[in-house]
């Protein structure tokens, strides 16, 4: 039996202009606080929600790369942790992709959760995602 990995990921996804500039940020730490991950990362003009569900399924895709198999997602999306919660229904048409890309990757966990925070603690990934946007 392979060892249970546990990391909680932070992430943040910005648009300067909505649509506009955009960028993700994305924190991966494990359970002790440790940065096991960090990636900024340029994703064109996307609205604000689409570079939300980026950095989300980036930040899934990189745990599951490094062997994760327990995961928290901690993210200042109150709209997207609702939808992938299951509270609330993806209407808008641009999002649907976007909710149909993330689903597929949370269930290759075997525990995931989703939990919305506050932006004041969530200052690495928005740093992150900022610079990405101020590089691009």
């Amino acid at each position: 039996m392979k060892p249970q990995m546990e990391a909680i990921i932070y992430t943040d996804g910005g648009s300067r202009g909505n649509p506009g500039e955009a960028g993700i940020g994305i924190v991966i730490k494990d359970v002790e606080g440790n940065i096991l991950k960090e990636i900024s990362q340029y994703i064109g003009i996307q609205t604000n929600n689409v570079a939300e569900y980026k950095a989300l399924s980036r930040g899934l895709e990189i745990a599951l790369d490094i062997g994760i198999t327990k995961v928290k997602c901690k993210l200042d999306s109150e709209l997207v942790t609702k939808q992938i919660k299951g509270e609330y229904k993806v209407k808008n048409e641009r999002m649907i992709p976007m909710y149909n890309m993330v689903m597929p990757l949370i269930n290759k966990f075997e525990e995931f959760h989703i939990e919305h925070i506050r932006r004041e603690y969530n200052k690495e990934a928005d740093a992150l995602a900022n610079k990405a946007m101020d590089e691009k």
